[in-house]
C-alpha cells in the first residue's frame, strides 16, 4: 500500500537506535534479520483461465504458503483471519492466486486507481531483480478493483510512487463464498486470481522472464479495518478515545518486522522451477549472498537512523558506532564507508573478496573488479 506516513521506517529506526544498547551492532536491529519466507512456483501444465476459482489441477498441485503473519512478526497477535496464497508460472506470466477468510466481506471502491487499502484489499510488492529499487505493486478488492502503482525506489529515501503506471496486460478475477457489502449475513472468504504478464515487470529496457532457479523479490498483504454496520452499509469503526479510525491489520505473506511494506530487502523469496506442478519436489536454495547483502543493510539502517536524529548522513563508521569489520555467521565482513552529509554508499568485502555496495536510496548491487 502507499506509505501514508512516509517517515515511518526511520522514526522506528531510530527509536531503536536510542532505546536499545548492547555489545553487538546487530542487536538493535535483529527484526529486521530475522529469515524471510521463500516458495518455489511451478510451472502451469496447462492454461490458466483467470475466473477466481483455480479450477485448473496446476493449482491443485501447487502448495499453499504459509498462513499470514502480522506485519510486524510474531511479536505480535496472529490474525483475525487466516490469508494464504498459491503462485504458478509459465514462459509469460506470473500467476498468483490468493484464499482470505473473511466474516465481512465489503468494499465500495469501483474506479481503478482508487486507493483501495482505504477499505480492505489484498497486495502484491514485486522487484524483479532484488536490487532495491524500481518495483512494482498490485492491490485488488472483492469488487476486482484494480490500484497498480510503479516505485523507482523506496518512500524512505524520499521516493514517489507513480500512479500513472498501468500494466496493460495485467489479469485478475475475484470469487466470494458469501454477499458482497451485506451487513445482515456472514461471509466466509473471498479468493482472487491474478496474471501478471513478465513483459509488464519492467519500465527501461526488455522484459527478463526468469529462468530455471531464479529468484526474485516478493512480498504480499493483506489490509483489513475495523467496521460495523450503519444505515445498511459498512463503516470504519470510530475509536471513541481518539476521535479517528481504528488502525488498519496489516496481515503479511513474509513479515518486514516494522510497519511499512516498503522494504524490498525484507520481501519474501519465490523461486522458479521449469518443472511443472505435481512433479518432483524441488529444493529451495537458500542465497549464498545474503550475510553480504545482510552487512550492507545493517550500515543502511544505522545511517537511516541517523539521518532521521541529525538531517545529515554520517561520514564515518566511527559516527555511526560501527567497526571496520562485521561478523555473521562465523566470518569476518570488511566494511567501508564512502560519504558526505547528503549521500552515501556503503562497501562490504566478504573473505572471498566479492563486493556488494549499497546506496542512500536503497539500491544494493555486486561491485565487479
Amino acid at each position: 500500500m502507499l506509505n501514508t506516513l512516509p517517515y515511518t521506517f526511520v522514526l522506528t529506526l531510530a527509536l531503536w537506535a536510542n532505546s536499545c544498547v548492547a555489545q553487538s551492532p546487530w542487536t538493535k536491529y535483529e527484526h529486521l534479520f530475522l529469515p524471510v519466507e521463500h516458495y518455489v512456483a511451478y510451472q502451469a501444465g496447462e492454461k490458466i483461465d483467470i475466473d477466481g476459482r483455480a479450477d485448473e489441477s496446476s493449482w491443485s498441485k501447487a502448495e499453499w504458503s504459509e498462513d499470514y503473519a502480522d506485519i510486524e512478526g510474531d511479536a505480535m497477535p496472529a490474525p483475525l483471519y487466516r490469508t494464504r496464497m498459491k503462485m504458478l508460472w509459465d514462459a509469460d506470466n506470473l500467476y498468483i492466486f490468493a484464499e482470505l477468510e473473511e466474516p465481512n466481506i465489503w468494499c465500495y471502491y469501483d474506479q481503478r486507481d482508487m486507493v483501495v487499502f482505504h477499505e480492505n484489499d489484498f497486495e502484491v510488492f514485486v522487484d524483479p531483480d532484488g536490487d532495491g529499487l524500481n518495483y512494482f505493486e498490485y492491490e485488488v478488492n472483492a469488487l476486482n478493483n484494480l490500484f497498480d502503482l510503479f516505485l523507482p525506489k523506496a518512500y524512505r529515501s524520499a521516493g514517489k510512487a507513480l500512479i500513472s503506471y498501468n500494466s496493460l496486460n495485467f489479469k485478475s478475477a475475484v470469487s466470494i463464498d458469501g454477499t458482497l457489502n451485506n451487513p445482515a449475513d456472514t461471509d466466509k472468504k473471498w479468493t482472487v486470481e491474478m496474471k501478471i504478464p513478465f513483459e509488464d515487470l519492467t519500465m527501461w529496457g526488455d522484459p527478463f522472464p526468469p529462468a530455471d532457479g531464479d529468484q526474485w523479490r516478493i512480498n504480499f498483504s493483506r489490509v483489513n479495518w475495523q467496521t460495523e454496520a450503519k444505515d445498511g452499509k459498512y463503516v470504519k469503526k470510530i475509536n471513541p478515545e481518539t476521535g479517528k479510525n481504528y488502525p488498519e491489520y496489516n496481515w503479511v505473506w513474509s513479515a518486514p518486522g516494522i510497519i511499512s511494506m516498503h522494504a524490498p530487502e525484507r520481501y519474501g523469496l519465490v523461486q522458479f522451477s521449469t518443472k511443472q506442478a505435481g512433479e518432483q519436489a524441488v529444493a529451495f536454495n537458500n542465497p549464498q549472498d545474503q550475510h553480504l547483502r545482510d552487512c550492507c543493510w545493517l550500515v543502511f539502517y544505522y545511517q537511516q537512523a541517523y539521518h532521521a536524529q541529525n538531517k545529515t548522513f554520517a561520514t564515518s563508521l566511527n559516527e555511526l558506532g560501527l567497526p571496520d569489520t562485521l561478523e555473521r555467521n562465523g566470518q569476518n565482513f570488511q566494511v567501508h564507508l564512502s560519504a558526505t552529509p547528503n549521500q552515501f554508499t556503503v562497501y562490504v568485502s566478504s573473505p572471498e573478496n566479492q563486493t556488494y555496495s549499497v546506496n542512500n536510496d536503497g539500491f544494493i548491487q555486486t561491485v565487479k573488479k
